[in-house]
């Protein structure tokens, strides 16, 4: 269990907090003393509860030893002492090491991979899956990029999705997502398997990355569309090629001045995400590859539309709902992944 101390340099912590923002801090500063104190308030009220529940287990001890006393005592003690592990595992879940990210706004991006045409309409599948989840969690999700193919899949896309906590529920889905099925395009009936990238990125803070405008090429072009009225005639399209690292992105909305926006802040999500996993990597490079390490080359979950099951390799969990899944129910899978990753950093805390 985690030592009295460190929980007592919590407390202490927190009441220094308290008291100087109470006594009036400057702008700049009250705004860093307010996230701290946000951050370890839930924590404070675990140890609460922890250490309430340990002096209520004292007291019943206490009434033990007093004939007046002991019946009710010998009543309340098991109850008390049935919630102990909850409290203690509750507390510990509360002194995890946080992802500073995970409150963020998210990057979503998908690619199609083996498979050709197939993979694309797959692509396509898993951007309305997204959709249909972030519209049940009550997120926006606003396409920035799109190239569609002749019969309905994608070649790629990249949306933004706003809301709260979206980087903490959508980390997990970066990785290779293989399909098993017969193709739309297939008249023999014959069960393809294919493939497509999905990468969740945290939205990238001013604060965060700093670009030199020396190190950009920044070209304008006319948008490309489905047709029709959808076609812009003018040259409001905007790429932007980061030239250290190659990072090439592009936006096709109607203003030019909102699609170099755009672009920027898929530029800078990109690169805070390359400088992420950079760290993630010293950080674990004497540890096996675990939940969320981000490795995107790595094949994390099979769709098989025959059998209707979807599992996540992983953790090896198989649901056996692929409709609903596709439908955009995938709190159980998430919840499931989370709760895995919990247990690996307990695991660490614990060693």
């Amino acid at each position: 269990m985690v030592p009295f101390d460190k929980l007592e340099q919590i407390k202490q912590r927190f009441e220094f907090l308290e008291a100087k923002m109470s006594a009036g801090a400057s702008g700049d500063e009250i705004a860093t003393l307010a996230k701290e104190y946000s951050d370890l308030k839930p924590v404070i009220e675990q140890i609460s509860e922890y250490q309430t529940l340990l002096q209520e287990i004292t007291d019943a001890e206490e009434m033990l030893t007093d004939p007046d006393m002991k019946d009710l005592a010998e009543e309340e003690l098991p109850a008390l002492k049935e919630r102990l592990p909850e409290a203690e595992h509750a507390l510990q879940l509360s002194l995890l090491p946080k992802d500073a990210a995970d409150a963020r706004p998210a990057i979503l991006e998908i690619r199609p991979g083996t498979g050709g045409e197939e993979a694309a309409l797959f692509a396509g599948d898993l951007l309305r899956m997204y959709q249909r989840y972030a519209e049940k969690a009550g997120w926006r999700l606003e396409i920035i990029e799109e190239q569609p193919t002749e019969i309905g899949g994608i070649k790629e896309v990249v949306a933004h999705i706003k809301g709260e906590g979206v980087f903490a529920r959508l980390k997990f889905e970066s990785g290779v997502h293989r399909v098993q099925r017969v193709p739309e395009t297939e008249s023999g009936g014959r069960i393809h398997t294919s493939a497509a990238t999905v990468a969740v990125l945290p939205e990238a803070e001013d604060v965060d990355i700093q670009i030199d405008q020396n190190d950009l090429r920044i070209d304008t072009m006319r948008s490309s569309g489905a047709g029709g009225q959808h076609v812009n005639t003018t040259d409001s399209a905007v790429r932007i090629t980061h030239l250290p690292s190659g990072i090439v992105v592009t936006s096709s909305e109607k203003s030019q001045h909102r699609n170099r926006e755009i672009a920027m802040q898929v530029l800078k999500t990109r690169l805070f995400d390359l400088e992420r996993q950079r760290v993630d990597a010293e950080r674990s490079a004497d540890r096996k590859s675990q939940v969320g390490s981000g490795d995107r080359s790595e094949r994390i979950r099979t769709y098989n539309f025959p059998q209707g099951r979807m599992t996540d390799h992983r953790i090896n969990l198989t649901l056996y709902k692929l409709d609903q899944v596709m439908q955009g129910d995938l709190d159980e899978m998430i919840d499931a992944l989370i709760a895995d990753a919990q247990a690996s950093l307990l695991a660490d805390l614990n060693a």
